[in-house]
Formats: C-alpha cells, structure tokens, sequence
C-alpha cells in the first residue's frame, strides 16, 4: 500500500475480522473503492494520517459502524456524511473542524462522538462538551444529534418559508400578469369598439352627404325644368293660336284664288267663258251690294246727325 493513495493489494492482509488499521499510515486520501470491495471492514481506523478532507463518496461506505478519523487535519466533512447510517461510534479528535453538515443529524444510531481539540464554533463547542469519559461522550453524541436535528428542522423552516415566500411571490407575479392580461384585453376591447364606432359615423357622415348630394341634384334638376315650363305658353293657347293662324291662311289662300280668278275673267280672254260670266256676274252683284250698303250707311249717319 503506497503512503499517498493507500492503495495496494497489502489492504485485506490489514483486515482482522471486522476491523481494518489503517492508522498511521501517512495517508493523504482515503482508499473508497478498496474500502467499498470490503464490506466485513465495519470497524476503520484512519487516524493519525495527513487526510485533510474526505472524498464525496466516502459516504458510499454505509456498512461502517465504527470510523476513527482522529489526529488529522480534516477542516470539513461531506456534506452528504448523514449517508453513514449505521455508525455507532465516531472520533474526529483533534482536527481542524469548525462546523459539522447539517446531514450530521441523519446519524440516528449514533451513540459515541468525541470532539475535542477542534476550534469549534462556541456554540457546538458547548453542546457537545469535554467527552472526558464514556459517559460524557455518549452524552456528546445525543446532545450534537438534537442541536444538528434542530438546526436542520431550522434549516427546513427557512428552506420551506423561502419557498413558500417564493410561492407567493409567484402567485402574485401570476395575479399581475393576468390583471396586466385583463386590462390588455378591456384596452383592447376598447380600441376596437372605438374603431367600430368611428367607422359607423364615417359610413353614417358619407351616406347623409350622399344624401344631400342626391337632394341638392335634384333640387337642382326641378329649378332647371321650372323655368323652361314657365316660358312655354299653356298648351291650349298655342294650339288655338295655331288653329287660328290656319284659317286665317286659308281664307288668305282663298281670297287669294278669287282674286286670281277674277283678275283672269276680268283681263283676259276668258272673260267669255262661262265660268268667267258667272263669277263677273257675282263680282258686279257683289260690287252692287257693297255701294247699296254704303248708300245706306251714309244715310243713316245723316239721319243721326240730324
């Protein structure tokens, strides 16, 4: 077995029973592995060795009942030791402790502990005594076991406050977010509803323009026909004076044939003719009439002047 690993195939010539000497070894690490391939080693000597700490899993070795780590330089021991289960029986004499792992109140069946030449701190200092004789470091172990089991009940508090704290703390943080949610969306609703009634009074605003629009074209459209209508004669007069202004140029048209006849019998050679006898005929009884009337007309104004 070399000085500085402690391994070598000389380990189970150490072995007598169930005890395993290592002690004076001059040992700077402990052999784990050649120790775990040796689970009747109950009983482990590894004091008065260089060992400045423990391998984590120095714990793995949970078959030890009795562990002697005396006259070392151990400043610290794992945080996972609690693992040792079955020990019974524990020397951490004169090292470099200062503070035991919290696990150290898992050791349930542990019913020797000697801790003195340690620079503990003041308060483990006190509980756990001189450990001057048996009794005393019986007394040591039990005391330490329930000042490490309230320290870790104490420990668990903290641990199960902190989260609660943190649970807490993250329903709030879930309360914000769904009040920030919720007013997300009521500012949201509002925007589109908003948007929605802007839209309906532009549509209404386009439609009564629209609307108006449409009222001032027609509007429009009536004062345009309106004057047209009134320069127009009414209908009837148009049509009478249109009936009017016929016969007028009928009578003109005929008057315009007698004429033409007459003139014809009188100056021409027609004259002879029967049709031109007649109408000289009625022309000179015509002729004869109208000299009568006037006859009479002059007589009748004489007799009213008189």
């Amino acid at each position: 077995m070399s000085r500085g690993g402690g391994k070598g195939p000389s380990l189970k010539d150490k072995l007598d029973g169930n005890e395993l000497d290592l002690s004076l070894c001059d040992l700077n690490e402990v052999p784990v592995r050649e120790l775990a391939a040796l689970p009747k080693a109950t009983i482990l000597d590894l004091s008065c060795n260089n060992l400045i700490s423990l391998p984590s899993d120095f714990c793995s070795l949970m078959h030890l009942v009795k562990l002697d780590l005396s006259k070392n330089r151990l400043q610290q021991l794992p945080l996972d030791f609690g693992r040792l289960v079955n020990l019974q029986h524990l020397d951490l004499l004169n090292n470099r402790l200062v503070n035991l792992p919290v696990s150290f109140a898992q050791l349930k069946n542990l019913k020797w502990l000697d801790l003195k030449d340690n620079p503990l701190d003041p308060v483990l200092a006190k509980v756990a005594g001189d450990c001057l004789d048996e009794k005393q470091c019986k007394q040591a172990a039990v005391k330490v076991l329930q000042h490490m089991k309230a320290i870790q009940s104490e420990q668990d508090r903290q641990r199960q406050w902190k989260l609660q704290a943190e649970r807490e703390m993250e329903k709030k943080r879930e309360a914000a977010q769904r009040a920030k949610e919720a007013q997300e969306r009521e500012v949201r609703k509002r925007e589109k509803a908003e948007e929605k009634e802007r839209r309906r009074r532009e549509y209404d605003a386009q439609k009564a323009a629209k609307q108006e629009m449409e009222k001032k074209t027609k509007k429009e459209t009536v004062q345009t026909r309106k004057p047209a209508s009134s320069s127009r004669p009414p209908q009837p007069p148009r049509h009478k004076h249109s009936w009017s202004r016929s016969v007028l140029r009928v009578l003109l048209l005929v008057l315009l044939c007698v004429l033409c006849t007459l003139a014809a019998c009188k100056l021409t050679e027609l004259q002879r003719q029967p049709l031109c006898i007649s109408v000289n005929t009625l022309y000179e009884d015509v002729l004869a009439a109208l000299q009568n009337h006037k006859t009479l007309q002059n007589l009748l104004q004489q007799n009213s002047q008189q």
